[in-house]
């Protein structure tokens, strides 16, 4: 073993965290966790993962599960796709989590990294995980300044990866290194003076710490302008499944209204599109009760409007959205920046 992997193994032995899913080589476990904590740090998703299991304990329970359930148990991580990539690769395992490399890389949602982290875990295989946490942990190491988000940089770090697993215990390499970079070796302001490695860091050597890893792209992002209605309509209010390739997508959500630019509450009401949810001889009443609401996503920042509107109980406007009682709202999926609206206003 070489003397980079020693020592990170050595750390883990002292510092690793004691999490569930380390406890256990059940696939599907590892899985759940790793999908979970693709977008999400470990703070956040620790009590997601507690409720998962808790209702989904296995491949058959997840796989018979409706999908609006499923959806309704990840609402608040985010990046949605997730859960329903989830679901519909337990509907293909047939009750049986797949025990080969190839079947798992197979998966909807699972990519090389994934694959890599439930069978070294899982099955012991000698596959070395490559995320976030490896390429800053190695590219610092190493002084390796090729982009990350390169071609060549995801094929050079792949490979140094496999070079450095300890083959002889893959799942206690591979955890130890991504420990070691969330908590030793972070991207701000890492703990270099109590480094294990420190003697033999190329970037601390050489005054690069704070430059590596290195990308060549930077994220761009776009704006987006949110109008959501809601109605009061005695014991009920509307929702409407967002069924369209976009953001939360078979969540539910209050009616919406997108514009292209942030239209004034007196220029809103006046909207063809607005008027076109009422019904003849209703007067669309709007009272906006939350306004220019921020809601950063990793590629967009969403401005939010809320309005709010009563209508008679009788009413045939909206007739196209779901009518449902408003004491039942919590059964239903929502992004966070609805639930925190209907958290606060209701």
């Amino acid at each position: 073993m070489n003397i980079f992997s020693e020592k990170l193994v050595a750390w883990y032995a002292e510092n690793k965290r004691e999490l569930p899913w380390r406890d256990t080589t059940d696939p599907y476990m590892i899985w759940i966790s790793e999908i979970i904590l693709q977008q999400t740090r470990v703070v956040q998703g620790y009590d997601y993962f507690l409720r998962f299991i808790r209702r989904f304990p296995d491949v058959a329970a997840l796989a018979e599960a409706e999908e609006d359930e499923v959806m309704k148990c990840w609402q608040g991580l985010g990046y949605y796709s997730r859960a329903r990539n989830l679901h519909a690769a337990a509907k293909s395992m047939n009750g049986v989590f797949p025990t080969t490399y190839e079947g798992v890389r197979a998966l909807k949602g699972v990519g090389d990294y994934t694959a890599a982290a439930i069978c070294s875990a899982a099955y012991g295989m000698p596959y070395a995980v490559v995320d976030g946490n490896v390429y800053r942990v190695l590219s610092r190491y190493f002084g390796v300044d090729t982009p990350i988000d390169s071609t060549k940089g995801k094929k050079l770090f792949a490979a140094l990866a496999e070079e450095m697993l300890d083959k002889s215990r893959p799942a206690v390499y591979n955890q130890a290194v991504m420990d070691f970079g969330a908590i030793q070796c972070t991207p701000q302001s890492p703990n270099c003076m109590f480094c294990p490695l420190a003697d033999s860091c190329s970037a601390l050597r050489n005054g690069l710490v704070a430059k590596l890893p290195v990308k060549q792209h930077k994220t761009k992002t776009s704006n987006r302008y949110f109008n959501y209605i809601y109605v009061r309509m005695g014991a009920c209010t509307y929702l409407r499944k967002r069924t369209g390739d976009d953001i939360w997508k078979n969540l539910f959500e209050l009616p919406l209204i997108e514009t292209t630019v942030p239209v004034p509450e007196g220029t809103f009401r006046e909207l063809p599109e607005v008027r076109a949810l009422f019904a003849d001889g209703e007067v669309p009443a709007l009272r906006l009760v939350c306004g220019n609401v921020k809601h950063v996503l990793s590629h967009r920042v969403i401005y939010t409007n809320f309005y709010e509107v009563a209508l008679p109980e009788n009413s045939a406007s909206f007739s196209a959205f779901q009518r449902v009682k408003t004491e039942d709202l919590g059964q239903y999926a929502v992004s966070r920046l609805v639930h925190a609206f209907l958290e606060k206003y209701l």
